[in-house]
């Protein structure tokens, strides 16, 4: 890598006109790194004994130093959203939660075994599926679960996703009184054509109505989950959803990039492509969103995230203290995430590890009092640079490079990296690595570059690997 600094040498040109033509040029298929490794590299050889004995040492460096998160996957949804790509069960019987419920409860208490202390607990997210599918009172049930025997941080955080259709004042209060504040929507887009291609129906008033039920309860931190890239979306349908939302006035909103990806989620496979957007249709449903956003208060955090500058994400990107997980981007960094749930994921810092994905075969680990755990990978120091790296460039927009490192920067970053600094996204040399103002925008492209594990193995940057970066 040369010693002196790198940075583009484009000509001058139209400002708008650049931008366009860099997102088609780098409209590429590309992790969304909440992991590094990530998942497409680990391995289904997993040794369980060896993820117990190094859960149990860094959960007492971690409990003892900041508390830990925890994240809990509730799979269960009313109807399928075609769109969707989580792991998730379809099912009108709430008979399913019961089972559940019980299932995390044994897995929590396997966990427990292996802890030796009394946990301090500094995080909760509820993820899915579709949480709100539980009764208020199975949800308080499941918190008090955890709650039992376990210390609240003072700093604590927790935080659920709900269903604007689902989401009842009793959930909101429920909720409220267990000490969440932060709630995120699925709204997705407000087009009714839209919704109707997607099999989710939800007028405006819905979420209107839930978005002022939720501030009433007392929820200080309110996000919107969007998704450019649907089908039958439209460059006037994308504005006009984009301008319902923000006269809600959310403190935070996702902006995501639909992922087709068909070949492993089934329920994309009832989609015509051909009312896909084409993909520089879907360049052009970004930019639009993008600019409404920036130019309604909303400040650009990184990788699909736009928050309010009251909200904590930004503070927490001002000061430098914003990280990334397996939850996106949070204002959290407990060291160890533990991830309970069919196919949840936890994170050590060392380690990583995933559930089964099947209802079955999880149950059938936590009936026989085993941890549910199917692949993962424990980390080599080599990955724990790199990974800081990434992270770095994912929250701070820089990093500063271990000179130890540098061969290997040489060998498989350096021609990927000069392209990004010719282009001029970034600025680096030897030393560190800088994102320029416009090479935010491209902030997984540059990461990518930074991934040994995809620069090794070019075949797995195709299409049916990740999804495409815009």
């Amino acid at each position: 890598m040369p010693g002196t600094l790198r940075s583009n040498h484009i000509c001058n040109m139209d400002n708008e006109v650049l931008e366009n033509l860099l997102i088609k040029k780098y409209n590429q298929a590309v992790p969304r790194y909440t992991s590094y490794p990530t998942v497409p590299f680990w391995k289904n050889e997993f040794s369980a004994a060896e993820w117990q004995k190094s859960f149990s040492a860094r959960f007492h460096t971690c409990n003892a130093a900041s508390g830990i998160s925890i994240y809990i996957h509730l799979p269960f949804c009313q109807s399928l959203c075609t769109y969707c790509g989580c792991n998730k069960k379809i099912t009108a019987n709430h008979a399913v939660e019961e089972q559940y419920l019980e299932a995390i409860g044994e897995e929590w208490n396997l966990y427990r075994r292996l802890m030796h202390e009394m946990p301090v607990i500094r995080e909760i997210h509820l993820g899915g599926g579709t949480p709100t599918f539980f009764s208020p009172k199975n949800l308080k049930r499941l918190i008090e679960i955890i709650k039992t025997n376990s210390v609240i941080h003072p700093y604590y955080e927790f935080s659920i996703e709900g269903h604007p259709n689902n989401t009842t004042k009793q959930h909101l209060a429920t909720l409220f009184a267990l000490g969440f504040r932060r709630i995120s929507f699925g709204v997705q887009d407000l087009d009714p054509d839209v919704q109707r291609i997607i099999n989710r129906i939800q007028p405006f008033e819905n979420v209107e109505q839930v978005t002022e039920l939720a501030r009433t309860a007392g929820f200080r931190s309110i996000n919107f989950d969007l998704i450019y890239g649907l089908p039958l979306q439209t460059i006037q349908g994308i504005e006009k959803t984009i301008k319902q939302v923000i006269s809600l006035k959310p403190d935070r909103i996702a902006f995501y990039s639909y992922a087709h990806v068909p070949w492993t989620s089934r329920g994309q496979r009832l989609f015509d492509e051909s009312n896909l957007p084409a993909a520089e249709e879907k360049i052009q449903l970004y930019i639009k969103g993008r600019e409404i956003l920036m130019a309604n208060g909303y400040r650009d955090i990184g990788m699909d995230h736009f928050s309010l500058e009251t909200d904590g994400l930004y503070k927490a990107k001002q000061d430098g203290s914003l990280n990334r997980n397996f939850m996106g981007y949070t204002t959290q960094n407990t060291g160890l995430l533990l991830g309970l749930g069919v196919s949840a994921i936890s994170d050590l810092g060392n380690a990583y590890a995933q559930n089964d994905k099947t209802l079955h075969n999880y149950y059938e680990s936590i009936h026989e009092k085993n941890l549910a755990v199917k692949r993962g990978i424990f980390l080599t120091d080599e990955d724990r640079a790199f990974g800081r790296y990434i992270r770095d460039i994912s929250c701070k927009g820089q990093t500063k490079f271990d000179p130890r490192h540098l061969a290997l920067l040489e060998e498989f970053c350096l021609p990927a990296l000069e392209k990004l600094a010719d282009d001029g996204l970034i600025e680096f040399d030897k030393t560190f690595l800088k994102l320029t103002a416009k090479g935010h925008y491209f902030i997984r492209n540059v990461c990518s570059c930074l991934d040994l594990y995809l620069q090794r193995n070019r075949s797995l940057s195709a299409p049916q690997t990740f999804s495409k970066a815009i």
